[in-house]
């Protein structure tokens, strides 16, 4: 017999069989678990004087839901883990001993490796950071992993691609209704302004780079950088670079926000493309009519005027400046 979360009914079996005076031996042999399994569950979800099943479940779940949240693997977790890793250099299991010895909110150590292992798996550096570079997880991280060839990370970007000026592009796509559908979807950062098509391919690579290059071609000379997520539909991003003469970077795995514009964007679509919509029931007439609706939105960022006007506003100012 293995060890198996207990549910409601096995507590109340419990809690009737020790009513009985059944010893912990016999309640494991009636519910079909192991011992050590009762002597856990009395030992963790007693109350002061008894054993009761319904305190003991509510005791249960109210560790669960606050190991979830105190878990949870967000912006500001993330940002305390590149922290102690690149500027303390401290190990996986040290960040979350420490994390878990403070009281603060934590996640464990083996979650960090594997967040070490993307991170490595698409050409990041953070595995530079382990004592052991990693070497006893050599195996993993080098098998049948695809890799994103020639990846530049978002840290080679250049300063000036902040957003401020006229041709920073995010790029990212969005899945349809099981995953079984996509739309990729544009945005330049400093107009927000928006461009998505939906992949007849779903997310192969090749198909995705050409559609990516059709979409931006009429703006080619306004395409001074992309910016995305390490996603492995993008692994053809050499093409779409070569054929927009730009260049394309790749933010930190799990870091969204350092393509929070798309982020923003894509959250935008969802108000009319909802997430378990199966993406072949829409036309390509909706998805622009979609887009249309959403570059003629008026953002505050830009002193309320939409992001279309904006944007050709911008690229009127370019011409007449030369």
């Amino acid at each position: 017999m293995y060890y198996n979360q207990l549910n409601s009914e096995q507590r109340y079996a419990i809690s009737i069989l020790l009513q009985n005076g059944k010893s912990k031996k016999e309640i494991a042999n009636a519910i079909n678990v192991h011992i050590s399994t009762i002597y856990r569950e009395l030992k963790r979800n007693s109350g002061k004087y008894q054993y009761h099943h319904r305190q003991a479940q509510k005791k249960c779940d109210e560790r669960k839901n606050r190991m979830c949240r105190d878990r949870k693997f967000d912006l500001q977790m993330r940002k305390r883990i590149f922290s102690f890793l690149l500027n303390e250099e401290w190990s996986p299991e040290q960040i979350s001993g420490y994390l878990r010895r403070k009281g603060e909110p934590y996640v464990s150590a083996e979650t960090i490796y594997q967040y070490i292992r993307f991170d490595r798996k698409c050409g990041g550096s953070l595995w530079k950071s382990c004592r052991h570079k990693l070497k006893h997880r050599h195996k993993i991280l080098t098998g049948n992993g695809v890799r994103i060839k020639d990846r530049v990370s978002i840290e080679d970007r250049p300063n000036q691609a902040n957003g401020a000026r006229l041709g920073d592009w995010e790029m990212d796509c969005i899945s349809g209704k099981e995953n079984k559908t996509h739309i990729v979807t544009l945005v330049e950062r400093s107009t927000n302004f928006m461009l998505m098509r939906k992949l007849k391919y779903g997310k192969n690579a090749n198909q995705l780079a050409k559609t990516v290059a059709s979409m931006l071609l009429p703006y080619k000379k306004f395409v001074l950088t992309i910016t995305t997520d390490n996603g492995l539909e993008f692994t053809e991003h050499k093409y779409i670079a070569k054929m927009l003469d730009t260049k394309i970077f790749f933010a930190h795995p799990y870091c969204s926000w350092e393509k929070g514009t798309i982020e923003n964007t894509n959250k935008l679509i969802r108000q009319y493309i909802p997430k378990k919509l199966d993406f072949n029931e829409i036309t390509d007439t909706e998805i622009t009519q979609v887009q249309y609706k959403i570059n003629r939105r008026p953002r505050k960022k830009l002193n309320f005027i939409d992001p279309k006007s904006a944007f050709f506003k911008n690229i009127r100012n370019f011409a007449l400046a030369t």
